[in-house]
Protein backbone atom coordinates (compact mmCIF):
# COMPACT_ATOMS: atom_id res chain seq x y z
CA UNK A 1 0.00 0.00 0.00
CA UNK A 2 2.84 2.36 1.17
CA UNK A 3 5.01 1.79 -2.19
CA UNK A 4 1.61 1.76 -3.95
CA UNK A 5 1.06 5.42 -2.79
CA UNK A 6 4.84 6.12 -3.28
CA UNK A 7 4.44 5.34 -6.52
CA UNK A 8 1.10 7.70 -7.34
CA UNK A 9 2.98 10.45 -5.34
CA UNK A 10 6.30 10.11 -7.89
CA UNK A 11 3.90 9.99 -10.50
CA UNK A 12 2.30 13.16 -9.95
CA UNK A 13 5.86 14.53 -9.04
CA UNK A 14 7.34 14.30 -12.49
CA UNK A 15 3.87 14.95 -14.16
CA UNK A 16 3.91 18.53 -12.08
CA UNK A 17 7.61 18.94 -12.89
CA UNK A 18 6.66 18.05 -16.56
CA UNK A 19 4.05 21.10 -16.64
CA UNK A 20 6.11 23.54 -14.72
CA UNK A 21 9.52 22.46 -17.15
CA UNK A 22 6.82 22.95 -20.59
CA UNK A 23 5.16 26.09 -19.48
CA UNK A 24 8.27 27.31 -18.73
CA UNK A 25 9.66 26.21 -21.95
CA UNK A 26 6.32 28.47 -23.78
CA UNK A 27 6.87 31.13 -21.62
CA UNK A 28 10.56 31.72 -23.14
CA UNK A 29 9.61 30.69 -26.54
CA UNK A 30 7.27 33.36 -26.31
CA UNK A 31 9.32 36.18 -24.52
CA UNK A 32 11.93 34.84 -27.56
CA UNK A 33 9.58 35.21 -30.67
CA UNK A 34 8.62 38.89 -28.84
CA UNK A 35 11.61 39.93 -29.12
CA UNK A 36 12.91 38.58 -32.27
CA UNK A 37 9.60 40.30 -33.72
CA UNK A 38 10.69 43.79 -31.59
CA UNK A 39 13.92 43.32 -32.72
CA UNK A 40 12.76 43.00 -36.88
CA UNK A 41 10.84 46.60 -35.98
CA UNK A 42 13.07 48.48 -34.52
CA UNK A 43 16.18 47.13 -37.03
CA UNK A 44 14.02 48.30 -40.04
CA UNK A 45 15.01 50.64 -43.03
CA UNK A 46 18.80 50.21 -42.28
CA UNK A 47 18.72 50.51 -38.64
CA UNK A 48 20.12 47.34 -37.45
CA UNK A 49 23.11 47.97 -39.43
CA UNK A 50 23.23 51.47 -38.14
CA UNK A 51 22.72 51.09 -34.68
CA UNK A 52 19.68 53.00 -34.37
CA UNK A 53 17.76 49.94 -33.89
CA UNK A 54 19.76 49.69 -30.06
CA UNK A 55 18.83 53.36 -29.40
CA UNK A 56 14.99 52.82 -30.08
CA UNK A 57 15.11 49.97 -27.54
CA UNK A 58 16.66 51.81 -25.47
CA UNK A 59 14.34 54.70 -25.58
CA UNK A 60 11.61 52.38 -25.32
CA UNK A 61 13.45 50.91 -21.99
CA UNK A 62 14.08 54.04 -20.32
CA UNK A 63 10.59 55.72 -21.23
CA UNK A 64 8.45 52.60 -19.74
CA UNK A 65 11.08 53.35 -16.50
CA UNK A 66 10.11 57.14 -16.55
CA UNK A 67 6.78 56.10 -16.87
CA UNK A 68 6.11 53.64 -13.77
CA UNK A 69 8.09 56.57 -11.62
CA UNK A 70 5.73 59.12 -12.45
CA UNK A 71 2.59 56.72 -12.03
CA UNK A 72 3.93 56.16 -8.35
CA UNK A 73 4.65 59.50 -7.76
CA UNK A 74 0.97 59.95 -9.22
CA UNK A 75 -0.58 58.09 -6.65
CA UNK A 76 1.54 59.14 -4.22
CA UNK A 77 1.29 63.18 -4.62
CA UNK A 78 -2.24 63.21 -6.43
CA UNK A 79 -4.64 60.26 -6.07
CA UNK A 80 -4.31 59.55 -2.46
CA UNK A 81 -5.28 63.28 -1.02
CA UNK A 82 -8.12 65.64 -1.53
CA UNK A 83 -7.82 68.08 -3.96
CA UNK A 84 -6.74 71.00 -2.15
CA UNK A 85 -4.20 69.00 -0.23
CA UNK A 86 -3.18 67.57 -3.39
CA UNK A 87 -2.42 70.94 -5.15
CA UNK A 88 -0.09 71.88 -2.32
CA UNK A 89 1.57 68.69 -2.74
CA UNK A 90 1.97 68.70 -6.53
CA UNK A 91 3.27 72.38 -6.37
CA UNK A 92 5.63 71.92 -3.16
CA UNK A 93 6.84 68.77 -5.47
CA UNK A 94 7.20 71.39 -8.99
CA UNK A 95 9.03 74.03 -6.21
CA UNK A 96 11.65 71.49 -4.59
CA UNK A 97 12.19 69.86 -8.14
CA UNK A 98 11.70 71.70 -10.83
CA UNK A 99 13.51 75.07 -9.12
CA UNK A 100 16.71 73.57 -8.45
CA UNK A 101 16.56 71.98 -12.00
CA UNK A 102 15.65 75.23 -13.37
CA UNK A 103 19.20 76.38 -11.90
CA UNK A 104 21.10 73.36 -12.97
CA UNK A 105 19.45 73.49 -16.36
CA UNK A 106 22.22 75.91 -17.98
CA UNK A 107 24.86 73.86 -16.71
CA UNK A 108 23.62 70.13 -18.07
CA UNK A 109 24.69 70.70 -21.64
CA UNK A 110 27.88 72.16 -21.02
CA UNK A 111 28.59 69.33 -18.23
CA UNK A 112 27.65 67.01 -20.68
CA UNK A 113 29.81 68.08 -23.41
CA UNK A 114 32.42 66.68 -21.34
CA UNK A 115 31.32 63.31 -21.69
CA UNK A 116 31.31 63.65 -25.61
CA UNK A 117 33.72 61.04 -25.47
CA UNK A 118 32.01 58.31 -23.54
CA UNK A 119 28.36 58.86 -24.59
CA UNK A 120 27.16 55.67 -23.78
CA UNK A 121 28.62 55.77 -20.53
CA UNK A 122 26.93 59.06 -19.68
CA UNK A 123 23.68 57.39 -20.79
CA UNK A 124 24.61 54.44 -18.91
CA UNK A 125 24.81 56.34 -15.53
CA UNK A 126 21.67 58.26 -16.08
CA UNK A 127 19.88 54.96 -15.94
CA UNK A 128 22.00 53.82 -13.13
CA UNK A 129 21.21 56.86 -11.14
CA UNK A 130 16.97 56.26 -11.56
CA UNK A 131 17.38 52.51 -10.35
CA UNK A 132 19.60 53.63 -7.31
CA UNK A 133 16.73 56.36 -6.75
CA UNK A 134 13.82 53.97 -7.77
CA UNK A 135 14.69 51.69 -4.70
CA UNK A 136 14.89 54.97 -2.53
CA UNK A 137 11.60 56.01 -3.69
CA UNK A 138 10.26 52.57 -2.92
CA UNK A 139 10.75 52.81 0.51
CA UNK A 140 9.67 56.09 0.67
CA UNK A 141 5.99 56.14 -0.91
CA UNK A 142 4.49 54.21 2.03
CA UNK A 143 5.72 56.26 4.43
CA UNK A 144 5.58 59.31 2.22
CA UNK A 145 9.42 60.51 4.33
CA UNK A 146 10.73 63.94 2.56
CA UNK A 147 13.58 62.26 1.09
CA UNK A 148 11.09 61.29 -1.88
CA UNK A 149 11.23 64.50 -2.98
CA UNK A 150 15.12 64.55 -3.58
CA UNK A 151 15.09 61.35 -5.11
CA UNK A 152 12.32 62.68 -7.61
CA UNK A 153 14.41 65.63 -8.57
CA UNK A 154 17.76 62.85 -8.86
CA UNK A 155 15.19 61.16 -11.59
CA UNK A 156 14.18 64.29 -12.98
CA UNK A 157 17.50 65.66 -13.67
CA UNK A 158 18.59 61.99 -14.63
CA UNK A 159 15.86 62.19 -17.47
CA UNK A 160 16.95 65.16 -18.94
CA UNK A 161 20.27 64.41 -18.65
CA UNK A 162 19.74 61.23 -20.75
CA UNK A 163 17.16 63.32 -23.37
CA UNK A 164 20.15 65.66 -24.13
CA UNK A 165 22.72 63.18 -24.48
CA UNK A 166 20.36 60.67 -26.23
CA UNK A 167 19.63 63.79 -28.63
CA UNK A 168 23.43 64.39 -29.10
CA UNK A 169 23.36 60.69 -30.05
CA UNK A 170 21.01 60.29 -32.67
CA UNK A 171 23.06 62.17 -35.53
CA UNK A 172 25.85 59.96 -35.12
CA UNK A 173 23.43 56.65 -35.76
CA UNK A 174 21.61 57.37 -38.84
CA UNK A 175 21.41 54.83 -41.28
CA UNK A 176 22.10 55.42 -45.06
CA UNK A 177 19.98 57.47 -46.84
CA UNK A 178 18.03 58.60 -43.54
CA UNK A 179 17.02 61.82 -42.33
CA UNK A 180 16.94 63.17 -38.71
CA UNK A 181 12.89 63.86 -38.51
CA UNK A 182 12.81 60.34 -39.65
CA UNK A 183 14.71 58.95 -36.88
CA UNK A 184 13.17 61.02 -34.51
CA UNK A 185 9.46 59.99 -35.26
CA UNK A 186 10.77 56.05 -35.02
CA UNK A 187 12.14 57.05 -31.47
CA UNK A 188 9.50 58.90 -30.37
CA UNK A 189 7.02 56.51 -31.58
CA UNK A 190 8.79 53.85 -29.39
CA UNK A 191 8.16 55.88 -26.50
CA UNK A 192 5.18 56.50 -26.82
CA UNK A 193 4.09 52.45 -26.67
CA UNK A 194 6.41 51.53 -23.90
CA UNK A 195 5.67 54.59 -22.18
CA UNK A 196 1.67 53.40 -22.11
CA UNK A 197 2.72 49.77 -21.26
CA UNK A 198 4.85 51.31 -18.65
CA UNK A 199 2.25 53.09 -17.14
CA UNK A 200 -0.19 50.25 -17.70
CA UNK A 201 2.08 47.66 -15.76
CA UNK A 202 2.82 50.31 -13.01
CA UNK A 203 -0.65 51.11 -12.71
CA UNK A 204 -1.69 47.25 -11.93
CA UNK A 205 1.49 46.42 -9.54
CA UNK A 206 0.40 49.74 -7.73
CA UNK A 207 -2.81 48.57 -7.73
CA UNK A 208 -1.51 46.17 -5.07
CA UNK A 209 1.86 47.91 -3.60
CA UNK A 210 3.45 51.29 -4.55
CA UNK A 211 6.41 49.75 -3.30
CA UNK A 212 7.12 46.65 -5.51
CA UNK A 213 5.87 49.19 -8.41
CA UNK A 214 8.83 51.16 -7.94
CA UNK A 215 11.29 47.59 -7.17
CA UNK A 216 10.12 46.65 -10.59
CA UNK A 217 11.25 49.75 -11.80
CA UNK A 218 14.21 49.08 -10.60
CA UNK A 219 14.83 46.15 -12.96
CA UNK A 220 13.64 48.22 -15.86
CA UNK A 221 16.29 51.07 -15.40
CA UNK A 222 18.73 48.20 -14.84
CA UNK A 223 17.89 46.55 -17.79
CA UNK A 224 18.15 50.05 -19.32
CA UNK A 225 21.86 50.27 -17.98
CA UNK A 226 22.93 46.87 -19.82
CA UNK A 227 21.48 48.16 -23.23
CA UNK A 228 23.39 51.46 -22.99
CA UNK A 229 26.40 49.77 -22.90
CA UNK A 230 26.13 47.97 -25.66
CA UNK A 231 25.39 50.98 -28.44
CA UNK A 232 27.65 51.39 -31.03
CA UNK A 233 31.04 52.67 -30.11
CA UNK A 234 30.33 55.49 -33.21
CA UNK A 235 28.70 57.14 -30.01
CA UNK A 236 31.62 58.41 -28.84
CA UNK A 237 32.54 59.79 -31.79
CA UNK A 238 33.18 63.79 -31.68
CA UNK A 239 34.53 64.16 -34.77
CA UNK A 240 34.16 67.75 -36.18
CA UNK A 241 32.09 68.85 -33.24
CA UNK A 242 31.98 72.45 -31.95
CA UNK A 243 30.00 74.20 -29.02
CA UNK A 244 27.22 76.21 -29.89
CA UNK A 245 24.88 78.78 -28.41
CA UNK A 246 20.71 79.28 -28.77
CA UNK A 247 21.09 83.37 -29.73
CA UNK A 248 20.73 84.71 -32.92
CA UNK A 249 24.01 86.61 -32.55
CA UNK A 250 27.54 85.56 -32.27
CA UNK A 251 27.14 86.14 -28.25
CA UNK A 252 29.54 83.59 -26.80
CA UNK A 253 32.29 84.20 -24.79
CA UNK A 254 34.46 81.43 -26.78
CA UNK A 255 35.17 82.80 -30.58
CA UNK A 256 34.20 78.40 -31.72
CA UNK A 257 31.45 79.06 -30.50
CA UNK A 258 28.58 79.20 -33.19
CA UNK A 259 25.19 80.78 -33.41
CA UNK A 260 22.23 78.72 -34.67
CA UNK A 261 20.36 81.03 -36.82
CA UNK A 262 17.39 82.58 -36.88
CA UNK A 263 14.78 79.97 -37.72
CA UNK A 264 15.85 77.73 -35.08
CA UNK A 265 15.08 80.23 -32.23
CA UNK A 266 11.46 80.91 -33.96
CA UNK A 267 11.06 77.00 -33.73
CA UNK A 268 12.44 76.43 -30.45
CA UNK A 269 10.04 79.55 -29.29
CA UNK A 270 6.74 78.08 -30.42
CA UNK A 271 7.94 74.89 -29.47
CA UNK A 272 8.25 75.79 -25.78
CA UNK A 273 4.42 77.34 -26.27
CA UNK A 274 3.65 73.70 -27.34
CA UNK A 275 5.57 72.05 -24.60
CA UNK A 276 4.19 75.11 -22.06
CA UNK A 277 0.56 74.40 -22.93
CA UNK A 278 1.40 70.75 -22.31
CA UNK A 279 2.66 71.21 -19.11
CA UNK A 280 -0.45 73.37 -18.33
CA UNK A 281 -3.08 71.02 -19.90
CA UNK A 282 -1.57 68.22 -17.30
CA UNK A 283 -2.09 69.80 -14.04
CA UNK A 284 -4.87 72.29 -15.16
CA UNK A 285 -7.36 69.20 -16.20
CA UNK A 286 -5.96 66.89 -13.45
CA UNK A 287 -7.40 68.98 -11.16
CA UNK A 288 -10.28 70.03 -12.77
CA UNK A 289 -11.23 67.10 -13.94
CA UNK A 290 -11.16 65.75 -10.31
CA UNK A 291 -12.93 69.11 -8.59
CA UNK A 292 -15.23 69.29 -11.83
CA UNK A 293 -16.26 66.46 -13.43
CA UNK A 294 -17.33 66.65 -16.81
CA UNK A 295 -20.20 65.47 -18.93
CA UNK A 296 -21.76 63.32 -16.48
CA UNK A 297 -18.74 61.09 -16.80
CA UNK A 298 -17.58 59.18 -13.92
CA UNK A 299 -13.70 61.34 -12.93
CA UNK A 300 -11.45 58.23 -13.56
CA UNK A 301 -13.50 57.92 -16.94
CA UNK A 302 -12.93 61.85 -17.66
CA UNK A 303 -9.27 61.06 -17.04
CA UNK A 304 -8.78 58.28 -19.37
CA UNK A 305 -10.85 60.10 -22.41
CA UNK A 306 -8.49 62.72 -22.12
CA UNK A 307 -5.43 60.28 -21.51
CA UNK A 308 -6.36 58.38 -24.38
CA UNK A 309 -7.29 61.55 -26.79
CA UNK A 310 -3.48 62.46 -25.84
CA UNK A 311 -2.02 59.63 -26.39
CA UNK A 312 -3.58 59.04 -30.14
CA UNK A 313 -2.92 62.86 -30.80
CA UNK A 314 1.25 62.31 -30.41
CA UNK A 315 0.90 59.35 -32.08
CA UNK A 316 -0.86 60.35 -35.00
CA UNK A 317 1.63 63.39 -35.30
CA UNK A 318 4.84 60.70 -34.84
CA UNK A 319 3.19 59.09 -38.20
CA UNK A 320 2.50 61.52 -40.08
CA UNK A 321 6.54 63.24 -39.25
CA UNK A 322 7.84 60.41 -40.40
CA UNK A 323 6.08 60.60 -44.17
CA UNK A 324 5.57 64.31 -44.06
CA UNK A 325 7.28 66.71 -46.98
CA UNK A 326 6.24 69.98 -46.41
CA UNK A 327 8.65 72.75 -44.91
CA UNK A 328 8.88 72.60 -40.69
CA UNK A 329 8.03 76.05 -40.90
CA UNK A 330 5.18 75.85 -42.31
CA UNK A 331 4.63 72.67 -40.22
CA UNK A 332 4.80 74.66 -37.01
CA UNK A 333 2.88 77.36 -38.09
CA UNK A 334 -0.44 75.05 -38.51
CA UNK A 335 0.19 72.73 -35.60
CA UNK A 336 0.12 76.36 -33.53
CA UNK A 337 -2.83 77.41 -35.88
CA UNK A 338 -4.58 74.12 -35.10
CA UNK A 339 -3.88 74.38 -31.17
CA UNK A 340 -4.77 77.71 -30.99
CA UNK A 341 -8.34 77.27 -32.19
CA UNK A 342 -9.26 74.30 -30.31
CA UNK A 343 -7.65 76.16 -26.98
CA UNK A 344 -10.63 78.98 -28.24
CA UNK A 345 -13.07 76.18 -28.93
CA UNK A 346 -12.67 74.36 -26.13
CA UNK A 347 -12.93 78.25 -23.89
CA UNK A 348 -16.35 78.99 -26.07
CA UNK A 349 -17.81 76.04 -25.72
CA UNK A 350 -16.56 74.13 -22.88
CA UNK A 351 -17.54 70.21 -22.15
CA UNK A 352 -16.05 66.90 -22.81
CA UNK A 353 -15.53 66.85 -26.51
CA UNK A 354 -13.99 69.79 -26.92
CA UNK A 355 -11.87 68.89 -23.65
CA UNK A 356 -11.11 65.73 -25.38
CA UNK A 357 -10.56 67.63 -28.47
CA UNK A 358 -8.19 70.02 -26.82
CA UNK A 359 -5.68 66.94 -25.64
CA UNK A 360 -5.75 65.58 -29.22
CA UNK A 361 -4.70 68.44 -30.77
CA UNK A 362 -2.02 69.19 -27.92
CA UNK A 363 -0.53 65.64 -28.44
CA UNK A 364 -0.79 66.44 -32.08
CA UNK A 365 0.73 69.58 -32.29
CA UNK A 366 3.83 68.79 -29.83
CA UNK A 367 4.60 65.80 -31.31
CA UNK A 368 4.90 67.58 -34.88
CA UNK A 369 5.91 70.42 -33.60
CA UNK A 370 9.04 68.69 -32.03
CA UNK A 371 9.77 66.70 -35.07
CA UNK A 372 9.61 70.30 -37.09
CA UNK A 373 12.19 71.33 -34.80
CA UNK A 374 14.54 68.48 -34.98
CA UNK A 375 14.22 69.11 -39.30
CA UNK A 376 15.29 72.62 -38.64
CA UNK A 377 18.38 72.06 -36.67
CA UNK A 378 18.79 69.33 -39.46
CA UNK A 379 18.37 72.04 -42.45
CA UNK A 380 19.99 74.69 -40.96
CA UNK A 381 22.47 74.05 -38.51
CA UNK A 382 26.03 72.71 -39.39
CA UNK A 383 27.02 69.40 -38.67
CA UNK A 384 29.80 70.58 -36.27
CA UNK A 385 27.55 72.43 -34.11
CA UNK A 386 24.14 70.33 -34.74
CA UNK A 387 24.65 67.80 -31.64
CA UNK A 388 25.31 70.50 -28.94
CA UNK A 389 22.36 72.97 -30.18
CA UNK A 390 19.88 69.26 -29.44
CA UNK A 391 21.48 69.59 -26.00
CA UNK A 392 20.49 73.25 -25.38
CA UNK A 393 17.10 73.34 -26.81
CA UNK A 394 16.13 69.83 -24.58
CA UNK A 395 16.81 71.77 -21.77
CA UNK A 396 14.39 75.06 -22.94
CA UNK A 397 11.70 73.06 -23.75
CA UNK A 398 11.86 71.10 -20.49
CA UNK A 399 11.74 74.65 -19.06
CA UNK A 400 8.57 75.94 -20.73
CA UNK A 401 6.65 72.29 -19.66
CA UNK A 402 7.24 73.75 -15.69
CA UNK A 403 6.75 77.21 -16.28
CA UNK A 404 3.16 75.84 -17.91
CA UNK A 405 2.93 73.23 -15.39
CA UNK A 406 3.43 75.90 -12.53
CA UNK A 407 0.71 77.95 -14.27
CA UNK A 408 -1.94 74.75 -14.16
CA UNK A 409 -1.27 74.45 -10.29
CA UNK A 410 -2.03 78.06 -9.75
CA UNK A 411 -5.42 79.05 -11.98
CA UNK A 412 -8.84 78.74 -10.26
CA UNK A 413 -10.25 75.39 -11.17
CA UNK A 414 -12.72 77.01 -14.37
CA UNK A 415 -12.32 75.63 -17.25
CA UNK A 416 -13.69 78.45 -19.49
CA UNK A 417 -10.87 81.05 -17.81
CA UNK A 418 -7.86 78.30 -17.67
CA UNK A 419 -8.58 77.58 -21.50
CA UNK A 420 -8.90 81.40 -22.69
CA UNK A 421 -5.71 82.45 -20.94
CA UNK A 422 -3.99 79.51 -22.84
CA UNK A 423 -5.47 80.60 -26.40
CA UNK A 424 -4.44 83.83 -26.08
CA UNK A 425 -0.98 83.11 -25.10
CA UNK A 426 -0.46 80.68 -28.00
CA UNK A 427 -2.09 83.60 -30.08
CA UNK A 428 0.63 85.85 -29.47
CA UNK A 429 3.02 83.13 -30.17
CA UNK A 430 1.18 82.28 -33.67
CA UNK A 431 1.58 85.95 -34.14
CA UNK A 432 4.97 86.17 -33.94
CA UNK A 433 5.35 83.19 -35.81
CA UNK A 434 3.96 84.07 -38.48
CA UNK A 435 5.47 87.53 -38.58
CA UNK A 436 8.93 86.20 -38.17
CA UNK A 437 7.90 83.62 -41.18
CA UNK A 438 6.52 86.33 -43.86
CA UNK A 439 9.87 88.44 -42.72
CA UNK A 440 12.11 85.22 -43.86
CA UNK A 441 9.86 85.07 -47.04
CA UNK A 442 10.49 88.11 -47.96
CA UNK A 443 13.86 88.05 -47.96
Amino acid sequence: MDATRRGRLSDLSRGAARSVASAAHRTGSAARGTGRRIRRVTDAKGAGESGLGRLIELHGINTAGDAMVAVALANTLFFSVPTGEARGRVALYLLITMAPFAVMAPIIGPLLDRFRHGRRWAIALTLLVRAFLAWVLAGAVDSEDFSLYPAAFGCLVSSKAYGVTRSATVPRLLPEGGTLVAANSRISLAGIISGAIGAGVAAGISYFSLEWSLRVTFVVFCVGVVVALRLPKRVDSTEGETPTTLSLDETGPIPRRTAVGNAVVVALRANGALRAFSGFLTFFFAFLLREHPIGGLDTAVAFGLVAVAAGIGSTVGTTIGSRLKARPDFVIAVVLSILTGAALAGALIYGIVTVVTVAAAAGLAQSLGKLSLDAIVQRDVPEAVRTSAFARSETVLQLSWVVGGAIGIGLPLNGRLGLSMAAAGLLAVLALTLRDLRRRSRT
